[in-house]
């Protein structure tokens, strides 16, 4: 035991007086429940700690569901009673529909005319080109020149991408990479 010889003889001539008094019995099984505690905390003890956080957050959280429960059992009771309530939510619900509903129908018409539009474009190029090729000429060219005439930006057939002559290309001609000239210390031999 820890704490010293003179605590133990004290506390045995305690214990021994204690036991004949007719006592005893009931505090030798204290002290086996005491014993019996200690071992099982000394082995388990964070077990029981973590299971003791564990249970007192799910509490926690039960707890606020069945208030927040009640709070909506509360609501609908109150409601149900209230008639004007009732109307008044159901009329603002089918005002939301409706205006949704109008939107989806307002860009389904959007829609529908932007499909005619384009097909419409598409039946013209087809024209164009039926009416290209029987003149002996090449479609594609034609068919590309009413997309032209819609961009109101410079036209791109006028404007001729020239490369510039007096830049100086970054490796010689005749560089190759498996050759091991030219490349500074590196070199690959077979």
């Amino acid at each position: 035991m820890i704490g010293g010889s003179s605590f133990a003889a004290r506390g045995a001539g305690a214990w021994e007086a204690w036991e004949r008094t007719g006592v005893g019995a009931y505090a030798d099984s204290g002290q086996q429940a005491r014993t019996l505690l200690g071992s099982l905390l000394a082995s388990y003890g964070w077990y029981i700690v973590f299971s003791c956080i564990l249970l007192y957050v799910v509490f926690q959280k039960l707890s606020a569901r069945l208030r927040a429960l009640r709070q909506r059992q509360l609501e609908r009771a109150a409601a149900s009673v209230e008639p004007d309530v009732v109307v008044k939510r159901q009329e603002a619900l089918a005002a939301a529909r409706l205006k949704m509903q109008e939107e989806l129908n307002a860009q389904v018409e959007k829609h529908k005319e932007k499909l005619k539009q384009l097909e419409e474009e598409k039946r013209r190029q087809k024209i164009e080109m039926w009416d290209s090729m029987q003149e002996g000429k090449s479609y594609k060219g034609n068919a590309k020149k009413p997309q032209e005439e819609d961009s109101p930006g410079p036209s791109t057939s006028s404007v001729v991408v020239k490369r510039k002559s007096d830049r100086k290309p970054l490796r010689g001609g005749g560089y190759n990479p498996l050759s091991g000239e030219g490349g500074g210390s590196c070199s690959w031999r077979p």
